[in-house]
């Protein structure tokens, strides 16, 4: 069955996500008022564009709303602040949900293909966030340690991200996983490793927060 724009059904599906993810964890999120409104537009906005822009591969509600919300809601419920750089945003998990559960993040989007851009632009518009910055370009063209902290998805294998993100951000890295292991880099750390399950669909993730080591000097 295609994707359907379901408006407020949406939201036992979005409710189980922001709980159930995070409990796998043993952590909590605190859901900020008029987020889940905003959800449910961003989801019928997803499935309206991808009626003509190949957005996504899933294929079902369940699918959608694990891909596109769970990461998020694991990243928030950790200790987020300042500014964050999201590395090939796409159809912009987990960035665009990240900003709705954590208004008080500084968001920058890196996308450089056209029709993305384009609907993260309009994502931005449509959630009244002129506030989330749109660079359309490729990550290696974006001045280093742009953000206090970087992530992305499925851009670029595990280490080459690791390596990316430890060039753009001042102080952490996410990495996030299916079935890899966790990369090293020299002077970088994990301080924060995370196995949770993605609700709807029992995906097992993992995600690894990487810390800059002290300088010696």
């Amino acid at each position: 069955m295609p994707l359907a724009r379901l408006g407020s059904a949406w939201l036992p599906r979005i409710e189980r996500v922001l709980a159930e993810t995070p409990a796998s964890c043993g952590l909590s999120l605190d859901v900020p008022d008029g987020a889940l409104p905003q959800l449910v537009t961003w989801l019928d906005l997803v499935v309206a564009w991808s009626e003509r822009v190949d957005l996504t591969a899933a294929r079902d509600a369940d699918t959608l709303v694990d891909l596109l919300l769970a990461d998020a809601a694991l990243l928030a419920s950790t200790q987020l602040t300042g500014s964050v750089i999201d590395v090939g945003s796409g159809v912009g998990a987990p960035a665009i949900p990240l900003a709705i559960l954590r208004p008080t993040l500084t968001l920058t989007l890196v996308e450089p293909r056209e029709r993305r851009a384009a609907f993260l632009r309009t994502s931005c518009g449509t959630l009244s966030r002129p506030d989330i910055r749109l660079l359309r370009t490729r990550s290696m063209e974006v001045e280093a340690e742009t953000a206090e902290l970087a992530l992305s998805r499925a851009t670029l294998p595990p280490p080459l991200w690791l390596r990316e993100g430890a060039r753009l951000a001042r102080s952490g890295v996410w990495v996030l996983l299916g079935q890899d292991e966790p990369p090293t880099l020299a002077t970088w750390h994990s301080d924060l490793d995370l196995s949770y399950t993605w609700p709807l669909t029992g995906g097992r993730r993992r995600a690894v927060r990487y810390a800059k080591a002290p300088s010696q000097d």
